[in-house]
């Protein structure tokens, strides 16, 4: 039994292109798109309207990730605030192009768990941790501090959401995080995905990096309008992009509470963090 697993797409097409192509020759049984295929990137409705159509011919199968949450939530509520209008303007925009197939988002489970035939060595896939899709694991994160947080009898346990592909032993099951198709923060600009073998009685796992075309996804983010459109963080975002390097929570710990405060405005902010940063 072979099962691939990517995560965090993120809203690039090229690299969910690149993907499809690398886990269709390796011909495996099953794929699970483990969460954010959408927002933070240039073409939520493309990467969107393109794992579908994977979905309905192909039987892949999605998970929610907090992106996915997160968007439906800004096609239902307005922003609470000036500050939080501006701060999720290019959620707002992701909502803008997928709001037509919005449907193709609603009724993801937030868990998948499946075993191979002929045995109760399971496999669990989420986003984060049993402790919700924004607790992430990442390659610095204790053992203790996973405690209460995996799966009880799985054998192996996958995930996605920092954007740094890792693997580990603990709790008695082998933990995987497959990392970004389209924003790795690891450093290195390739995407990843994962590749879980059942044999001999047991998992074998493999963390895969591939190239996809870069330059056409930088265009991307210029021809969208993403860059134009979606606010003064669209800026830390591509550049978290460019960099393969996490940026915005650095922002959110030092302005985001003031600027929903409004005691400074998101463009100063992000000015300020930029000339840190840069």
């Amino acid at each position: 039994m072979k099962v691939a697993v990517f995560s965090d797409v993120q809203a690039v097409l090229p690299a969910l292109e690149a993907v499809i192509e690398h886990i269709e020759a390796w011909h495996p049984d099953m794929v699970v798109m483990a969460g954010d295929l959408v927002n933070r990137g240039p073409d939520s409705g493309g990467c969107l309207a393109l794992f579908d159509a994977m979905r309905r011919e192909q039987g892949w199968l999605p998970v929610y990730g907090n992106h996915e949450v997160w968007v439906l939530r800004c096609g239902e509520e307005a922003p609470a605030s000036e500050g939080e209008r501006d701060i999720r303007r290019f959620t707002d925009l992701a909502w803008q192009q997928v709001a037509d197939q919005a449907e193709r988002l609603h009724g993801w489970p937030d868990h998948l768990c499946l075993h191979p035939p002929d045995a109760d060595a399971w496999l669990h896939v989420t986003h984060g941790t049993m402790a919700g899709n924004r607790d992430g694991i990442t390659p610095g994160r204790s053992d203790e501090s996973l405690a209460g947080k995996l799966p009880q009898g799985v054998a192996l346990f996958v995930s996605g959401h920092t954007h740094r592909a890792h693997q580990r032993r603990t709790q008695g099951m082998d933990v995987v995080n497959v990392g970004s198709v389209g924003s790795p923060f690891d450093g290195d600009v390739r995407g990843s995905y994962g590749r879980f073998t059942w044999r001999g009685g047991r998992w074998h796992t493999e963390l895969v990096r591939f190239p996809y075309d870069r330059e056409r996804a930088a265009r991307d983010f210029e021809t969208s309008g993403f860059l134009d459109q979606g606010g003064p963080l669209a800026r830390i975002v591509y550049l978290e992009w460019e960099r393969a390097e996490l940026l915005i929570a650095g922002w959110r710990e030092r302005y985001q509470d003031a600027v929903l405060r409004g005691e400074i405005t998101l463009e100063s902010s992000v000015e300020r963090y930029l000339r840190t940063i840069t």
